[in-house]
This record gives C-alpha cells, structure tokens and sequence, in this order.
C-alpha cells in the first residue's frame, strides 16, 4: 500500500510517500517551496512588471501570497479575485473588497479581462506537479491514499477573534477526543467551518485517484515527533512536553500516557525564546491560564491538569520539532531535538500516518505494523 502525505507550510511544502514494502526511513521524500512562496514570487514579479493580477482558484493558506498582494495595490497596480480565492484574504468578502481595495469578480468575468495580467489559480495542493517531479525520476505516482495536512483557523462569526474560533475548535477536539488523530479527518467528515481544509479536499478528490484524508499541520508534527523512540519512552512514562516551532504558529503539548494534558498556541514571530520558556514552564507546573496566552496576541492555552509534570533529573523535558526551531537555541529547559525516522523535517507527515489508522481503520494493518514494528516502544497513539 502507498500513501502520499504531504505537509503544507508557510515555508515548505514537505511530501512524503510512504509504500508498505519498504522501511520508513526508505520512503521517497521532498522538501519544496510552499504554495503560498510559489504565488508571493510571481506576484511579485507582475508588481515589478507593473501588470494586473487575476485570482481564481479557491481559498489556500495566505500569509506570503496576500503581503506580495498588498505590496501590488499599495503600488497603485489593479487585482482582481473571485470570491473563493479572495476567502484567501479574508472569510469577510467586504473587508477583502473595501479594506483591501481588491475588485471582486465571477468567474466569467475574471476570464473576460483584457491585456496581460498574471493569472493565478489559487490552491494550496498542486498534486499534478507532485505528480511530474516524481515522473521525472522514473516513478509513476498512484497512491492508495493521500493525506494533507495545513493550518486552518476555521472561518470565524462576525466579530468574534480568529485566535479565539480556532483555540476553541482546539479544545472541543481535546474535550471529545483526546487524541492528536482527533485533528484528522476523512474528506467526507471535515466539520463545516474548516473551510482551508474543505478546499483543500476537494482539490485532492478532483485530482488524485485516491481516498483523501486532511490534518491540521501543528498536531500532525508533534504527532510524528512522538514517533522517535526518545520522546514515545518519556511520554509512556513521566510525561514529556512536545514543541513543534512552525514559521507562523508555535503549539507546545503536554502529553502522558493518559492522553493529552494541555496544549497552548502562540504566534512564533511575537515570541522569543524567553517569552516561550516562561510559557512552557508555566505549562508544565499545571498553572497557565488561556487568557494569559490571548492577552499576549496567542490563540490561547488549555490545562486539563493542575498537577507539575515530573522530569529525571539532568535529562530533558521538552522536545522540539519544526522550521523555527532554533528560536530556543538559548533556553534555560533541557531540550531534546526530535527526529522521527531520522528526518525532523518529515515530522507532520509521519504525523499524518500515525493518524491514519484511526481515521482509515480498513487501511491501518499495513501502516500500523509500519509504525509499531520499529525499535523501541511503538509511537505514542498506536501503544495499544
């Protein structure tokens, strides 16, 4: 069985290809610019050309592409987006159209416009190009299964925060299932205000002949750090703190045997290492509160135990995964570097296939036999 996962960031989009017949560490890898880089250059370079710009396609993860597009009209240069891609900006289509100056179009009308501008379908999965890099090393890609795992804030209420929607989606998925597999999900089943995963499935589904499942990509990386020996022994037995420092968002989790015992979530340019371990070891004395992390411009904390989490003494208790990692080079906790299958940077897809037995349960046996056939104790979620 094969299972292509592929883990969309701010800076990278990593893939993965898992195939049942070979070692973890034999699956095909990898490492690419992410979508929203791809679309930022080239609407860089029409704001230098000094051309139009033209948005279809559906909404996609922002950062990069939306400040390479706010650049273009404080240039004085026209955009134009039909409403699925101008979600990108923002899920208030007025805001997008008066705040942001973009025009809004149909889709008719967006092929009507005249001259040369640039034009972009906007999507945060393009399997076809997935498709022809492996093609051109000789391998015809035809997965069972793919898996995609980005970052979805969810669409929020008017007037109500997106640090608070998404916190609150975080703690109602902890609260009813307190799994990290409770953030994936099978195509089918993706609660409605997760509308970045939503679009997300349906380019999988138009494109790939293969059942699709979908993960947030921060409980997906901490989910494949848990696959490195190191951190599965500690977790089983004290607890361990789980770090993953993406570009945008840092989520830290406290784990234990009995599942997870609080979370918090922060945006990683507002932190510095201080700042962060102040936050951890607040998190792991059981005493953070959520409205310390909002009031600091994070999304928030959860606390399900008011207990201190225990270490050895002299050994660590927070391991570290993600891109931003080295934001903690100078911290005052023992950190253990977290390398599931020998590749931190295969972290959220490993992750997704950790998740995979519990959303595809008719496709686990090959996977879970994978996963818990490896030295040391089997990850952290596939103990039983």
């Amino acid at each position: 069985m094969q299972v292509l996962a592929v883990d969309i960031g701010t800076g990278t989009q990593d893939i993965y290809l898992y195939d049942s017949q070979l070692d973890l560490e034999n699956g095909y890898k990898m490492v690419a610019p992410s979508p929203t880089m791809i679309y930022r250059r080239r609407i860089q370079q029409a704001t230098r050309e000094g051309r139009a710009v033209v948005l279809s396609g559906v909404l996609m993860g922002g950062g990069p592409l939306v400040w390479a597009a706010e650049d273009h009209l404080r240039a004085g240069l026209p955009l134009w987006a039909t409403p699925d891609a101008a979600r990108t900006f923002d899920d208030d289509l007025e805001v997008v159209e008066h705040k942001w100056g973009v025009y809004l179009v149909s889709e008719e009308e967006a092929e009507a416009i005249s001259g040369e501008p640039l034009r972009l379908c906007l999507a945060d999965l393009d399997y076809g190009s997935i498709v022809a890099a492996f093609d051109q090393f000789g391998f015809c890609l035809q997965p069972d299964l793919l898996a995609v795992a980005v970052f979805d804030h969810g669409e929020a209420p008017p007037r109500v925060s997106d640090r608070e929607f998404r916190f609150d989606y975080l703690v109602r998925r902890i609260k009813t299932t307190n799994r990290l597999s409770a953030f994936a999900f099978r195509a089918e089943e993706i609660p409605p205000a997760l509308t970045r995963l939503k679009a997300v499935a349906a380019s999988a589904a138009s494109t790939a002949q293969a059942q699709v499942m979908v993960m947030d990509t921060a409980p997906a990386a901490v989910l494949g750090a848990t696959l490195d020996p190191q951190v599965a022994r500690r977790i089983a037995g004290t607890g361990a703190l789980v770090a993953n420092l993406g570009n945008m968002h840092t989520l830290v989790f406290r784990l234990a045997s009995s599942g997870i015992e609080g979370v918090l979530e922060h945006h990683t340019g507002q932190l510095t290492c201080g700042r962060l371990d102040d936050l951890i070891e607040r998190l792991a004395q059981g005493c953070l509160t959520h409205q310390e992390v909002f009031d600091d411009h994070g999304h928030g904390a959860l606390l399900r135990v008011a207990s201190s989490l225990s270490h050895p003494a002299g050994e660590w208790r927070v391991a570290v995964a993600g891109p931003r990692r080295s934001l903690m080079e100078s911290s005052r906790h023992c950190l253990y570097q977290a390398v599931p299958a020998g590749d931190m940077m295969m972290a959220g897809c490993l992750g997704m296939l950790c998740a995979l037995p519990d959303v595809y349960p008719e496709l686990a046996e090959p996977v879970v036999a994978s996963l818990t056939g490896r030295p040391g104790r089997p990850p952290w979620e596939l103990r039983g």
